[in-house]
């Protein structure tokens, strides 16, 4: 008992010694697998045939199809008619193959920015159904650095994109505006020809007031710093502004949806609560329109289905 016991420790160290040498060559097996894990996961292929719009996950890099976007028709969108005209023809001409800018939606807010870029596409994509070639992509502001990657994607895909963020702005400590400059019109291969951006956005410069002016107060050259940040807005060709409607514009809003729904009210009792209305949420705007549309709607007992 005691031999057997003495030549156990013998056998234990001979089984270390044969592990060692397998576990040297089964390293690089473990790197291997450890570096799949980390590396990003590939794409499958895109079906860009699936849909006319899609939203953009930089998680996986899928994009994710968008049977029904929710828009509002061309018509009714009130006092917006320059604009209107403007961005409908820069996407016409781009659907065609032809040059076209990137483009900055600013201004007040409810007034349409969103609502005009998801209805024009819809009628120039109407107006080419025979090849469909438009696709609308939304791509999420928290998601701009993850441009280049999208638009790798597009590039030689046989369609055209309209690459699509809302409410677009940049905060102090933000540096992800300087992707977005480099996608647009910077970098070696530049945006694709096939790739065309909108971007709405409250502010006109993308940045807060108070950002650029704490960048010229506290810069060695105020002039080169608050540059620096302004000349993204310089990479959108057209700036398409956005102003608080009238009085007039803003009751010929509520009048279209009314008639576009067939909701039995009008009169001078539609524009005394329409005006009430706006007066309580202190603003006139398209979108407060839509809401007092809705609130009478549904006392109505009209159903509104889509817009």
């Amino acid at each position: 008992m005691a031999r057997r016991a003495a030549k156990a420790p013998k056998k234990a160290r001979s089984q270390r010694r044969t592990a060692a040498p397998r576990a040297a060559a089964d390293a690089p097996e473990r790197m291997a697998a450890a570096l799949e894990r980390l590396a990003p996961p590939v794409p499958s292929s895109l079906d860009f045939a699936a849909a006319d719009a899609f939203v953009w996950h930089p998680e996986g890099r899928r994009l994710t199809p968008v049977p029904q976007v929710n828009r509002v028709d061309m018509a009714l969108l009130k006092g917006i008619d320059r604009v209107r005209d403007v961005l409908l023809d820069n996407t016409e001409r781009f659907a065609k193959g032809l040059p076209a800018n990137n483009a900055l939606l600013w201004g007040a807010r409810g007034m349409g920015k969103s609502s005009l870029v998801k209805a024009v596409h819809a009628t120039v994509n109407g107006a080419h159904r025979g090849n469909g070639v438009l696709k609308l992509v939304e791509i999420h502001r928290e998601d701009i650095e993850s441009l280049p990657v999208l638009m790798e994607l597009m590039r030689g895909a046989p369609y055209r994109f309209i690459l699509f963020c809302d409410d677009l702005s940049f905060e102090a400590t933000d540096t992800s505006y300087k992707s977005l400059k480099a996608v647009l019109e910077g970098g070696i291969e530049g945006r694709p020809d096939n790739v065309v951006f909108y971007a709405t956005s409250n502010r006109r410069h993308l940045m807060a007031r108070d950002m650029m002016e704490n960048e010229r107060a506290t810069a060695i050259n105020p002039g080169e710093a608050v540059e620096e940040k302004v000349s993204l807005s310089d990479r959108f060709g057209l700036w398409l502004g956005f102003h608080r409607c009238s009085q007039d514009e803003y009751l010929a809003m509520v009048e279209g949806y009314v008639a576009h729904f067939n909701i039995p009210y009008k009169g001078e009792s539609l524009e005394r609560e329409a005006l009430e209305w706006a007066t309580t949420r202190g603003a006139r705007s398209g979108r407060v329109a839509w809401q007092y549309v809705q609130d009478l709607a549904g006392r109505l007992g009209v159903r509104l289905g889509g817009r």
